[in-house]
């Protein structure tokens, strides 16, 4: 069983902070220093990068993976705000981009509820939701935020470190960091985007056996996701193959695959 230094939120890290919002960063970055493995090595802690640096929050000094943390409140959002919409799509094309690691506390309590990492190779422009304009009478007319969709993200591209208050053990973890990494040598961001997308449909159904017809079923959703591609069967054939040749997916016989 994995237990933690500090199960809860240092309330002493947050002291001369007033704002809401700085308190539980400070916390929540400090409780991540001194608990949180690195998912993609046998390295015990991350270490912190210095204030006010773009994007990232921590890094791993022996393998050099980064990580963004955004926390909150009680539970982590089906959709997390992920600010301008411009900004966001640069990043997410961008090879540079970090991990993304999401945390739940209880606000009374201030145990660590949940936290999960997300690897970057699922952080791509299909997962992002465009935002309406703030109005001419705001503060920032014109300005488009957006929405990272948790839900468009694959289960296997939302790995668990804490569920319902409990620590998964760092061997699970790591293995299924491990799982996806073929997608990061994924030679366009096109590919990366049919990857990520069959792979959440074939979530949809289920564990076990699925047939190619079943993920034909998905055709005009991922059509919507991919307007530009106007053979979207013979993609979900390509796709489902580079998953079977991953070994994400087995071939069991003609159009019928399993999940690994």
């Amino acid at each position: 069983m994995t237990t933690f230094h500090y199960p809860h939120l240092n309330e002493a890290l947050a002291e001369g902070y007033n704002s809401s919002t700085q308190r539980v960063r400070v916390m929540s970055e400090g409780w991540v220093q001194d608990n949180i493995f690195c998912p993609s090595c046998d390295a015990k802690h991350l270490k912190q990068f210095e204030n006010n640096r773009p994007v990232a929050d921590f890094y791993c000094a022996e393998c050099g993976e980064e990580f963004e943390l955004k926390s909150n409140r009680s539970k982590i959002k089906k959709k997390i705000p992920g600010g301008a919409y411009a900004s966001m799509i640069a990043r997410l094309e961008s090879e540079a981009r970090p991990n993304l690691m999401l945390l739940a506390y209880d606000p009374d309590l201030l145990d660590v509820r949940e936290l999960l990492v997300v690897p970057k190779q699922f952080l791509v422009p299909t997962i992002v939701e465009k935002r309406k304009p703030l109005k001419d009478t705001a503060r920032r007319a014109g300005w488009i935020g957006c929405n990272i969709h948790l839900e468009s993200i694959p289960e296997t591209g939302r790995i668990p470190y804490i569920f319902e208050g409990k620590a998964v053990p760092p061997s699970e973890v790591r293995a299924q960091w491990g799982k996806t990494l073929f997608i990061r040598n994924t030679e366009s961001a096109e590919t990366k985007g049919w990857l990520i997308d069959v792979m959440r449909c074939v979530d949809k159904l289920g564990d076990g056996e699925f047939t190619l017809q079943q993920v034909y079923e998905f055709a005009p959703e991922l059509a919507t996701l991919h307007p530009d591609n106007h053979h979207i069967e013979a993609k979900i054939r390509q796709t489902l193959q580079r998953l079977r040749d991953s070994g994400y997916i087995d071939f069991v016989s003609r159009g019928v695959y399993r999940r690994v």
